[in-house]
């Protein structure tokens, strides 16, 4: 008997139809799901959803949370006894690099202010600085930190990766005290564990050299909000945010007016094939789980 797969959009059918094994069910997020689904094993949640959002009682026979995502915080952790919970890691670490790299592009070749004056055909020039041999501190060791390093090779700018323990090319966290300091940016890429939540606070913060750069491409709650806006007010720091907290951000918050702030709206892996990517992962990871293999992203503790 084939394994019912609960998909949430037509990406997900097409990727898994003409499996042998594998059946899909379409289901809509915010609607009962649909005939069969008291069978399914695996279940694809939307992108960002959470477990709170899902009656995950009407899935008796459910084993496996697939992902299409890196982050399944809304999932570990909040799921019945038995199920578990494989990440969409290693689809989008590409695109999310990509954005690290066009927001430092921005900022330090001033490109917002050309931007204004181009509106007000005002032809000004003036010198900016440059992303060429720039320190980048990468907290996180992850599918997006490999991604990053590559790319920031081309630029001539060094990366120096930082990970839960100390390995070959990898310092460990313990270090960020002494390594906060050395550095002219710090990009963000770990998920939301008890050990990442508000790591980013102000001491972190005060570590940091003047005029550096913290980028956030990870999750808005690693951040203290309000220590980075203290930071941002007084001009010491600059920020290029792509995820927030709060989250969606309400719009009388004072993030939205905060100088020396690149912000978007949690659209780093979002890019053209974003959802085939995503899928291709999926079905991977799927294929592993059906033939009785262990899948490769599958979160073990709190990962």
């Amino acid at each position: 008997m084939a394994v019912i797969v609960l998909v949430p959009d037509d990406h997900g059918v097409a990727a898994l139809s003409g499996i042998d094994g594998v059946q899909p069910m379409r289901y809509d997020h915010g609607e009962p799901f649909p005939d069969g689904a008291e069978r399914a094993e695996v279940l694809v949640p939307r992108f960002l959803s959470r477990a709170d959002t899902v009656d995950l009682t009407q899935l008796p026979k459910l084993r496996l949370v697939q992902m299409l995502t890196a982050g399944a915080e809304g999932w570990v952790d909040n799921l019945p006894d038995g199920v578990r919970v494989a990440t969409g890691r290693g689809a989008h670490g590409g695109s999310s690099a990509e954005w690290v790299l066009a927001a430092l592009l921005h900022i330090y070749r001033d490109l917002g202010s050309f931007a204004d004056a181009k509106r007000a055909k005002a032809w000004t020039s003036h010198q900016t600085e440059t992303l060429v041999g720039k320190r980048i501190l990468i907290v996180g060791a992850g599918d997006l930190a490999g991604e990053l390093v590559r790319r920031l090779a081309g630029f001539d700018a060094t990366a120096t990766l930082v990970g839960t323990t100390a390995r070959d090319g990898v310092r460990g966290v313990a270090e960020l005290p002494v390594l906060l300091g050395a550095h002219d940016v710090v990009v963000l890429t770990v998920p939301v564990t008890s050990r990442t939540l508000r790591m980013v606070d102000a001491n972190f913060l005060a570590a940091m050299p003047d005029n550096a750069i913290l980028v956030n491409v990870a999750r808005g709650p690693i951040v203290d909000t309000d220590a980075l806006l203290a930071e941002l007010s007084s001009g010491r720091l600059r920020a290029a945010l792509d995820v927030t907290d709060p989250e969606p951000l309400p719009p009388d918050h004072p993030l939205w007016t905060a100088p020396g702030l690149l912000l978007t709206p949690h659209v780093a892996g979002n890019s053209t094939g974003s959802y085939e990517r995503g899928w291709a992962v999926a079905r991977a990871e799927i294929l592993r789980f059906v033939n009785g293999e262990t899948p490769k992203n599958l979160v073990l503790g709190e990962y």
